[in-house]
């Protein structure tokens, strides 16, 4: 995937719960695998806001270094978890202070992608809770966003990822991370163009979805040429494309769609569609920009 940085770092937000480092293992693997520094950032939720006086009152004091102190925890048992499972990664540490989503879209300038965590069972709930910076982030990314699901879900062998088409021209970014991702993993990718008919459909389906299959095949004909040994799968179908890629990757190694932008099709609104899978599909979430 390629960030705005070319050789930016793998960008992982940090869970403060050492049990929960789905997000971390990813984060640590993909930066090994593209032979890329990992920078791990911790963000104290709120920020210190200071004091109008000469003095700062005690209080305020040991609540900043008690924030400090944690803060410095978390990134140092990251940093061990990191150094365990990928020995001779090059890591980085951030302390930051503010709101979680400003200082990860910020981090995303110079990144090749930013990674987040997301728990289940209550993941509706973190994912569009006023709470969560998923959302807030991957509207502004510069970078792709990679939302990792804890726990790790059963992926089927042969591997492989799924990528959402839409018709536009601008769903070109999210298949070029696709296949570079697929051949990271030495593994296949399936390209899904999900077609959904508006309220007035018509009763000779066989014209447009033809016209859909030249328009998926027209997407990945030259990319594919680019990465020979991706064993490639091209499908449409209908129906809605939230529910349709959600079921198709249940078992992906990850699903890969773009966020901004509308393509030819009715329902392949990416804003949309990217939150909806976010919600739904239980592997990680590749949610790439579309720039320009």
């Amino acid at each position: 995937m390629s960030g705005p940085g070319d050789r930016g770092p793998i960008v992982v937000g940090l869970d403060p719960d050492p049990a929960h480092r789905t997000a971390l293992a990813w984060a640590a693997d993909e930066a090994d695998r593209r032979h890329l520094p990992l920078r791990a950032v911790h963000v104290e939720g709120v920020p210190t806001r200071g004091c109008r006086g000469r003095e700062v009152p005690p209080s305020w004091e040991e609540w900043n270094e008690s924030l400090h102190k944690t803060g410095r925890r978390v990134l140092e048992e990251a940093t061990e978890f990191v150094a365990l499972r990928q020995p001779g990664l090059e890591v980085e540490s951030l302390l930051a202070e503010g709101d979680p989503a400003w200082v990860l879209r910020e981090q995303s300038r110079d990144a090749t992608a930013v990674v987040l965590g997301t728990r289940r069972p209550g993941r509706r709930q973190e994912v569009f809770g006023s709470a969560s910076v998923a959302l807030p982030v991957m509207a502004h990314t510069e970078c792709p966003l990679v939302v990792v699901p804890e726990p790790e879900h059963p992926v089927q062998e042969p591997a492989h990822f799924v990528v959402g088409v839409d018709g536009g021209e601008r769903s070109g970014a999210a298949v070029d991370v696709a296949f570079e991702e697929a051949a990271l993993h030495d593994a296949a990718l399936w390209a899904l163009l999900v077609w959904e008919p508006g309220p007035l459909r018509v009763f000779d389906e066989h014209e447009p979805q033809e016209e859909h299959r030249r328009l998926l095949s027209e997407t990945v004909a030259g990319r594919h040429a680019r990465y020979p040994e991706v064993e490639l799968r091209q499908e449409v179908r209908v129906g809605h494309p939230v529910q349709v890629l959600a079921e198709a990757s249940a078992q992906a190694l990850g699903l890969v769609v773009g966020t901004r932008g509308r393509g030819g099709f009715t329902g392949m609104l990416l804003g949309s569609v990217s939150q909806g899978v976010l919600h739904h599909a239980d592997c990680p979430v590749i949610a790439v920009p579309t720039r320009g």
